[in-house]
């Protein structure tokens, strides 16, 4: 057999020692791994427990507590959607509360569109920032809320670039050339014509059937003549 041949001979494995030899260990460690596979049921019987016995009635309550803000939120009462109104809660006390529930998830988005919607912009952008969402509209409003929140506090590079966010998070023919739109709005306070004109196009390319597209030309002929 020649040399070549003998660095590549392929070891013969002992199927009956490496059995054998994993017998023993299971067997000399077998208290430990007892513990171990006791500890694993422990955790994940107990996460499941904790899901089913004390989350799963939290967010019943929750839910069920939060009903009177959200009535008075649809009536514009902010203060009262906020703060409660002595006898049921506000979205406030829902996030402190109910802490962890999607309902004091969705509270953390109406407290950030009712501080919006009083001026109180700073707080706004912290309650916006700490909703999250897989819906598609809810999560796009939100974040051109926070948008808006920055205009309105004159830093204009942070709106632009939540509107830019908003308009591209899951694009549809209803939120993104609304945020388009404000986007070149910001982009002409900034005195970028062109970075206007490119969001107005936008508009007037890809959603052609929005509300936006319809007056868009205008838009667009304002900031062609201005960067002339």
């Amino acid at each position: 057999m020649s040399k070549h041949t003998e660095e590549h001979t392929e070891p013969i494995v002992d199927v009956q020692e490496v059995y054998s030899k994993t017998e023993h260990f299971i067997d000399k460690n077998k208290k430990r791994l007892s513990i171990v596979v006791l500890a694993i049921i422990v955790v994940v019987g107990g996460y499941i427990g904790y899901k089913k016995l004390i989350i799963a009635p939290q967010e019943l309550e929750a839910q069920s507590a939060m009903f009177m803000a959200e009535k008075y939120f649809a009536q514009d009462s902010l203060q009262l959607a906020i703060n409660g109104d002595g006898e049921h809660y506000g979205f406030i006390d829902i996030v402190d509360i109910y802490s962890g529930t999607k309902a004091a998830n969705l509270s953390h988005y109406y407290l950030g569109i009712a501080y919006r919607n009083t001026g109180d912009y700073e707080m706004a952008i912290d309650e916006l920032k700490s909703f999250s969402s897989d819906d598609i509209m809810i999560s796009a409003v939100a974040l051109g809320a926070i948008g808006d929140c920055y205009m309105e506090l004159d830093d204009l590079e942070q709106a632009i670039s939540y509107y830019e966010k908003a308009a591209g998070k899951n694009e549809n023919g209803l939120t993104s050339p609304i945020f388009l739109f404000k986007a070149g709005m910001a982009y002409e306070d900034l005195q970028d014509f062109a970075a206007a004109g490119e969001k107005y196009k936008a508009i007037k390319n890809n959603y052609p059937d929005s509300r936006e597209s319809q007056t868009i030309d205008k838009y667009i002929a304002r900031v062609e003549a201005l960067i002339q």
